[in-house]
């Protein structure tokens, strides 16, 4: 995973059945803890929150809600 801000959206990449969570589900990245290293905080539609994780950066996939480049926009 690129270089990754605070407060960046990221899914998971993995089940992690012993934290109770998924492939797919989606969380927010609270601290950088260390290179390639991020907390995420995972909560549900009304903002509480369910699970937090120390997750590498191999385990997650940021997500992006625009357009990352000019071409996009572009047919």
């Amino acid at each position: 995973m690129a270089e990754t801000a605070m407060l960046s959206v990221v899914a998971l990449l993995q089940d992690l059945p012993e934290r109770g969570l998924v492939r797919g589900q989606v969380g927010t990245v609270v601290m950088d803890l260390a290179p390639g290293v991020y907390e995420i905080e995972f909560c549900d539609d009304d903002g509480r929150t369910y699970a937090m994780a120390s997750l590498k950066a191999e385990q997650l996939m940021r997500l992006h809600h625009e357009p990352i480049h000019e071409a996009a926009w572009t047919k």
